[in-house]
This record gives C-alpha cells, sequence and structure tokens, in this order.
C-alpha cells in the first residue's frame, strides 16, 4: 500500500520535532517542518487514513503494540507512551501503534 511508503518520512518528522533544540524553537525553520508534517497528515486523512489513539487510552492488542509494559499493581493497562505512532483506513490497520503499557489500579 503507498500510504505505508509515507509513515516513515512522517515519522521523521515528528521525530525530528519531538527532539528540537530549544534555541530553535519557534523559529522560521521549525515552522516549516511543523507545516510539511501537517500537509503529511491532511494528505493522509483525506486517503481515509487515522491515526490510532495512545496515550491514556486502554491498551488493546488489535490497534497497540506493547513494547514494554510497567507493573503497578492494578488490572488495568494504560497506554503511558508512544514510541511510534500507528494507523488505520477503515477497519483495516495499516501499522499497530508501537507503546508502552503501565498496570493502574484505576
Amino acid at each position: 500500500m503507498v500510504v505505508q511508503q509515507f509513515l516513515p518520512a512522517l515519522d521523521s518528522l515528528e521525530l525530528a520535532l519531538k527532539h528540537t533544540p530549544k534555541e530553535l524553537a519557534g523559529s522560521d525553520y521549525v515552522k516549516g517542518i511543523i507545516s510539511v508534517a501537517k500537509q503529511f497528515e491532511r494528505a493522509l486523512l483525506d486517503a481515509g487514513v487515522e491515526r490510532i489513539k495512545t496515550v491514556g487510552e486502554s491498551f488493546d492488542p488489535r490497534l497497540h503494540e506493547a513494547i514494554s509494559m510497567e507493573d503497578q499493581g492494578g488490572p488495568n493497562e494504560v497506554i503511558s507512551e508512544e514510541l511510534q505512532a500507528g494507523y488505520t483506513i477503515g477497519q483495516d490497520i495499516i501499522r499497530h501503534a508501537m507503546v508502552r503499557v503501565v498496570s493502574t489500579k484505576s
């Protein structure tokens, strides 16, 4: 699927933005990168591709791939961090979201 070929480019843009040096935050260069990332996101959304919800959501093995699990002694498995975005198109999963999970009491 062509969409899958674009996901690594979007991942790279998001990773670059996540690690933007503080002295560059708010610069025209960073604003340009943000704009390009948003264009990718809009194009994917227009193609019917949706990002899988992660942080704060209940872990669902149909949508999420747990990279690590922290046991805090509870029965509820909640996503604490997204390591790589996952995507769906309709009911089909294009790529599972890679996440860290914590088991909590509430």
